[in-house]
């Protein structure tokens, strides 16, 4: 355990930021599983707005550094190949 404060308050920070990140990769994860079940469904209107708010989930992901940009980039592109198998 740290003796210093700073180091103290650096150790509470890292806790949210662990469960914020956490939390943003679980709902990608979720949202690729709706997507998958809305392709097999042939729900294709429900699938195209799921795929949109699912790209932009990615994108504020990678911009906060939650995940890689070039991990962002493959999972956008499983989600453009995962909806092109509704045409």
């Amino acid at each position: 355990m740290a003796n210093i404060k700073q180091q103290k308050k650096r150790n509470r920070l890292a806790v949210k930021q662990r469960l914020r990140n956490r939390h943003s990769k679980s709902t990608l994860k979720t949202l690729f599983k709706q997507l998958e079940a809305e392709v097999a469904e042939k729900k294709g209107d429900e699938a195209a707005k799921t795929a949109v708010f699912l790209t932009s989930r990615i994108d504020k992901a990678a911009a906060k550094g939650i995940l890689h940009k070039n991990n962002a980039a493959h999972k956008k592109s499983r989600v453009a190949h995962t909806l092109a198998q509704l045409s």
